[in-house]
């Protein structure tokens, strides 16, 4: 039986949205909070919200949050009685939550024995197998002989193909590869065993059929330490990209009453199982003939626990705090599971810092314009943003590519769809590539919209070259927008002019986005910029700057809200339907550097270097691997693009590299 205690300072071992979001529901009770950060992160929103902060550690990577004993130390420093670990990090680590317990804190999550039983992915499966708890053909790996790579091709060669391989000890896609045959499973191996090491510090791997065209159900689940289980439905999270969950929503629109009460009773006794207390989801794949198989348990709250709360109509965060303190769930859900009424319907977009046009690259940058409170007004307590940016934010490198969360709540699947297509739109990021455009377009594709998708769709898009992966274009309206701001040098004090100045009276400027460049003849008076180009003629009124980053034009006599931010290299960031399209006056001095010169291989993103596989000497053919650089839990190989012989290599593993830097030099030819 849980005792009721008396907490009064929380320190949250997490950073970004994650601790924003916790940071304000413990305000909201009445607790003081305290934040941490590494030096990356000394000027980032959480740290200013919380009350009390203080700095763990220097970047790179994210060593600095994984450090118990700084995150430990800042409790002891900061009278903190109590540690919120958000979602990943040290989440779920059993020793982790012991490590705060012996320290005298109350850990606000699950005992260590519930995450230590959970977090073993092989173990937990066999739990749920000797519970009743249908789960997926697999390989466990019992032993250390069962970790060779010759074991476990010739599990997979019985198991058979498409199969996942996963990390035993992993979480959020960490250490996961998806192998649709025997070729491509030695290079798998390699690749999910080295990212669970780096991740999670223990490279043991299983193998799990593939439940094909299948979609991924998770279950919420919430215990007290008084014996009291209870679900909240089911989440949909089968929109997914490398792994990665893209949208969620709930309730699921293939669940049906009868497979919903299945599911959450098999949740219920997968909790009860390992004396559960606090949030936690239990995670399936259902497949088409809808019976579902475990996946496993994740012993934290999940990123996607809002659409959850918008149908529930609770806020999970208070429960955990509640919960930790001693309070029995009978406090509020007095018939328990018949308490629990689900109303509307909730989706959730991530939008990421990345590019969906180039195979979902990581991007970096700084946030010229982030003003979500205009989505947030649109529709009014429909819509809620969950985020840790600011304008002038830097996006490293070091930390997941996750920005921010836009959740809308409707009246039903096609009211929240509509609601969401619409946040997006009047919400834009300008400064950097995101995939707001693309949430977009999935949102409103046709295999979305009518519950088409498996979890390996737009993976399967992108090697098919789909059409929604191919990189929009800007209207005309745009390219109107873009020109005359430019022509108008329109920019706030204290910003770099535009193109041309304002006072000459005409003008030609060429204009470049997207690789195309358009020569453009402007005439300017009073109150309109006309523009020509293509032969077809334009009037362009700026009726007002409405703030730093709206504009109120006259296009051609139908006046439009425009969201457009000029950048201090000249350029300008105009927003259309999420995308974030950038225009430049081609430069004077271009870069005669190809950055297609099959000598130089150079880092695709700034990040760190994970393996580096050739040496100066060393001959290499077209298409091998030489060097893998890691940002944003995303792997990124630099392949020779011709045959050749290494002359240089000017990276080392474990160090930082920057975007753009030269990696290896070949020597090409006989």
């Amino acid at each position: 039986m849980g005792a009721r205690m008396s907490l009064a300072k929380i320190l949250i071992a997490n950073r970004g949205e994650i601790a924003c979001r916790v940071i304000r529901t413990a305000r909201a009770m009445g607790y003081r909070t305290v934040a941490v950060h590494s030096d990356a992160d000394a000027a980032a929103p959480h740290v200013a919200l919380a009350d009390e902060a203080v700095r763990i550690g220097p970047p790179p990577a994210v060593d600095s949050y994984l450090s118990i004993a700084a995150v430990l130390d800042a409790a002891r420093r900061t009278g903190a009685d109590a540690v919120h670990p958000g979602y990943g990090f040290l989440s779920e680590r059993a020793d982790f939550a012991s490590a705060c317990v012996e320290a005298g804190l109350v850990f606000i999550g699950p005992p260590a024995c519930a995450i230590a039983a959970m977090g073993d992915k092989a173990g937990a499966k066999r739990r749920m197998l000797e519970a009743g708890v249908p789960c997926a053909p697999g390989f466990l790996a019992d032993d250390t002989a069962a970790q060779s790579d010759e074991r476990l091709i010739a599990e997979a060669s019985r198991l058979g193909y498409p199969l996942l391989v996963k990390a035993v000890a992993g979480g959020g896609g960490r250490g996961m590869r998806l192998v649709h045959a025997a070729g491509e499973l030695p290079a798998a191996l390699a690749g999910a065993r080295r990212e669970a090491e780096g991740a999670f510090g223990d490279g043991r791997l299983m193998l799990e059929r593939l439940i094909e065209n299948g979609r991924h159900i998770e279950i919420q689940v919430f215990a007290d330490a008084h014996g009291h289980v209870v679900h909240l439905g089911e989440r949909d999270c089968t929109a997914q990209r490398r792994r990665q969950k893209v949208i969620e929503e709930s309730p699921s629109p293939v669940v049906t009453p009868a497979l919903r009460e299945r599911m959450g009773a098999d949740a219920v006794a997968a909790a009860r199982a390992v004396g559960y207390v606090g949030a936690g989801t239990v995670e399936f794949i259902v497949d088409a003939e809808l019976k579902h198989y475990f996946l496993e348990m994740n012993t934290r709250l999940q990123v996607e626990h809002p659409v959850t709360e918008f149908v529930a109509g609770v806020d999970l965060v208070e429960w955990q705090l509640r919960v930790a303190a001693g309070e029995p769930l009978s406090n509020w859900l007095p018939r328990g599971q018949e308490d629990v009424r689900f109303e509307g319907h909730a989706i959730e977009a991530r939008l990421y810092a990345e590019d969906p046009y180039e195979a979902f690259r990581p991007q970096t940058g700084t946030i010229l314009h982030w003003q979500p409170a205009h989505a947030v007004e649109h529709g009014r307590s429909s819509v809620r943003i969950d985020d840790g940016i600011v304008e002038g934010s830097a996006v490293s490198p070091w930390y997941d590519a996750l920005l921010a969360k836009l959740i809308v709540h409707g009246r039903d699947r096609a009211d929240a769809i509509r609601r969401l297509v619409a946040a997006l739109d009047v919400s834009p990021l300008l400064g950097l590539q995101t995939n707001a455009r693309f949430l977009g377009d999935l949102l409103q594709h046709e295999d979305f919209t009518a519950a088409r998708l498996s979890t390996t769709r737009i993976d399967d898009w992108a090697r098919e070259g789909a059409d929604i992966l191919q990189r929009p274009l800007p209207d005309e309206c745009t390219w109107l927008s873009a020109a005359a701001l430019a022509a108008r040098g329109s920019l706030k004090p204290g910003a770099t002019s535009g193109l041309r100045p304002a006072a000459l009276a005409t003008q030609s400027f060429d204009l470049q986005c997207g690789g195309q460049t358009r020569r453009w003849r402007v005439r300017l008076d009073d109150d309109a910029v006309e523009l020509a180009a293509d032969g077809v003629t334009h009037r362009v009124r700026i009726l007002a700057g409405l703030s730093h980053s709206h504009w109120r034009l006259e296009i051609d006599g139908i006046a439009r809200t425009v969201v457009a931010r000029g950048s201090p290299d000249g350029s300008w960031h105009v927003a259309e339907r999420g995308a974030d399209f950038v225009f430049a006056e081609p430069s004077a001095r271009p870069n005669h550097r190809s950055s297609a010169d099959p000598c130089r291989a150079a880092a695709p993103v700034t990040g760190i270097v994970t393996q580096v596989l050739v040496r100066p000497g060393d001959r290499v053919e077209a298409g091998q691997p030489m060097v893998c650089v890691e940002a944003m839990k995303m792997e990124m190989w630099l392949n020779a693009q011709a045959a050749g012989i290494v002359r240089a290599v000017h990276a080392r593993e474990r160090e930082p590299v920057a975007a753009g830097t030269l990696v290896v030099e070949l020597e090409i030819g006989e």
